[in-house]
């Protein structure tokens, strides 16, 4: 039990103690170490030299843990850094690939601004001369109108002079009867007196 509290570390702390009951102390430890503790079975062929390196070797472990302990914090310190810079690294990434993102989307919408803006140049020309078409065609039914209608008054008109002539090609045959039998009574007239002398 004696090596138990040497490897442990409390047997120099208690002999270093200027206290005067320091071996009360230390016995008191040690009887409370005995009962807590069932004091392990010696191992066979081991020497004294080995009990003495082994006894010897756990003195030093506060000292290995502590740096142990230490480093293990520093790394656990280094690594949350690195971790942090790593996460650093890819937000900065993200933001890199977003702020990308909006560029393109702002040169689609560019472009696509330019589009429409052709599109309605485009759109208002083919208007502009859809309002000429109209306008030609309005004109060109304004035309054949009155055209029409000028070519039912000339109907008209040429209904009235076949009329006209057809009145007179009558009055004509009626005259024209007349004078033949004016020229038949003449002709028999002269025919009978002939015939009398």
């Amino acid at each position: 039990m004696t090596s138990f509290v040497e490897a442990m570390g409390f047997g120099d702390w208690l002999k270093d103690k200027d206290e005067p009951s320091g071996g009360e102390i230390e016995r008191k430890f040690q009887a409370e170490a005995s009962s807590d503790f069932t004091e392990p079975e010696p191992e066979p062929e081991h020497s004294a030299e080995d009990n003495t390196e082994t006894s010897s070797e756990p003195a030093e472990e506060p000292t290995s843990s502590s740096q142990t302990s230490e480093e293990t914090s520093s790394s656990g310190s280094q690594l949350g850094i690195q971790e942090l810079m790593d996460k650093r690294a890819k937000l900065e990434e993200a933001i890199d690939y977003v702020g990308l993102l909006i560029k393109n989307l702002k040169d689609k919408r560019t472009k696509l601004v330019k589009n429409i803006e052709d599109e309605l140049v485009d759109i208002g020309n083919l208007k502009e001369k859809l309002t000429k078409i109209n306008q030609f065609i309005s004109e060109e039914k304004q035309g054949l109108e009155d055209l029409s209608a000028k070519r039912s008054r000339a109907e008209k008109d040429a209904d009235e002079v076949g009329s006209i002539v057809y009145n007179m090609r009558d009055r004509i045959a009626e005259i024209d009867k007349i004078v033949a039998d004016e020229a038949n009574r003449i002709k028999s007239f002269k025919e009978s007196r002939s015939s009398s002398s």
